[in-house]
């Protein structure tokens, strides 16, 4: 019985697997065919851009606040306190940042997208978008996927922009660093290298979260208890999957030279 529970538990995340690599091949598909949804695309992301920024900002303030104060007193039993600002940058736009922020949009984002769409299904609005000759994949689908792509970049970007500058809060409470002089530290250990990785596989987070959000709510059942279990799925799904591609993502850049 405990053999066959575990057998049948694998099926289930294969065939799970299975499904979203079908409905990601389905985007790519629909993605780049006319007829384009611009004004929905511009609406999503707005949505999913803009009104997560607040969340976002917060979060990557604290983040870079707490990582600094409790960096010091490791660095300065080594004597190396003035490395603070480049260890906290480092750390942030190539790790930090793009992961916490992901994080933050599969819970906000993802959750969003599976109940939404989850309620549309189960009140067959879906259907009568089909019935009506409207393309619903290409409508909620692919603008909402869309929208994540092309967002978490730019809220990755931003993230990073104000952890680094709750870093330079965060020295300054217990010392004295003119923002030149931090800037300098910061922009001489950051190369061009420490960023693109980030920008790229934050890329595929956006891909990731839009997707498993969509999934879910795509093919949402049992009624209204199927939308309560799409959104927490979906939220659960895209944070395993953002850690996944994480993995892969330090792997490839490894590999490649860039760490």
């Amino acid at each position: 019985m405990g053999t066959g529970g575990t057998s049948g538990a694998w099926r289930s995340a294969l065939d799970e697997v299975g499904g979203i690599a079908r409905f990601t091949g389905r985007f790519v598909r629909e993605a780049v065919r006319p007829r384009f949804e611009w004004r929905e695309l511009v609406r999503q992301g707005f949505i999913n851009g803009y009104q997560s920024l607040p969340l976002v900002a917060i979060t990557a303030f604290i983040m870079g606040l707490v990582l600094t104060i409790q960096s010091r007193p490791t660095l300065a039993e080594f004597g190396a306190e003035t490395m603070l600002p480049a260890m906290v940058s480092i750390s942030v736009v190539r790790e930090i940042g793009p992961v916490i922020t992901a994080l933050i949009c599969a819970g906000k984002i993802g959750s969003s997208m599976g109940a939404e769409l989850g309620s549309m299904k189960v009140t067959e609005q879906i259907d009568a978008m089909e019935v009506s000759g409207t393309n619903p994949f290409k409508y909620l689908v692919v603008t909402r996927v869309w929208s994540t792509i092309l967002m978490l970049p730019l809220l990755v970007v931003l993230a990073d922009t104000i952890a680094i500058w709750a870093c330079f809060v965060g020295v300054n409470m217990k010392g004295t660093v003119s923002w030149v002089l931090f800037h300098q530290q910061v922009f001489d250990s950051l190369t061009f290298s420490d960023l693109l990785p980030a920008l790229i596989k934050s890329i595929f987070f956006g891909l990731a979260i839009g997707v498993v959000g969509c999934y879910k709510g795509f093919y949402t059942e049992k009624g209204t208890e199927g939308v309560g279990r799409a959104a927490h799925s979906a939220v659960v799904v895209a944070s395993l999957l953002i850690f996944v591609l994480d993995l892969v993502a330090v792997q490839i850049t490894d590999i490649l030279g860039y760490n």
